[in-house]
């Protein structure tokens, strides 16, 4: 894993992007990171944006 391949959670729910799963209802394949998705793309669980997410802390 790169060192850019780090999880992210939502603060206004709680869902983990991990770049290792991706977004398979959003479309997003596995190994994706995070900074790579699209501006557009949406937390899956509450519809919040990108902006909403911080790195999760190993």
């Amino acid at each position: 894993m790169t060192a850019e391949m780090v999880r992210y959670e939502c603060l206004v729910c709680g869902y983990i992007y991990d770049p290792k799963i991706g977004d398979p209802k959003g479309g997003i394949p596995p190994g994706m990171e995070f900074n790579a998705l699209p501006d557009d793309w949406v937390c899956p669980d509450c519809g919040v944006g990108k902006d909403q997410f911080v790195k999760v802390q190993e």
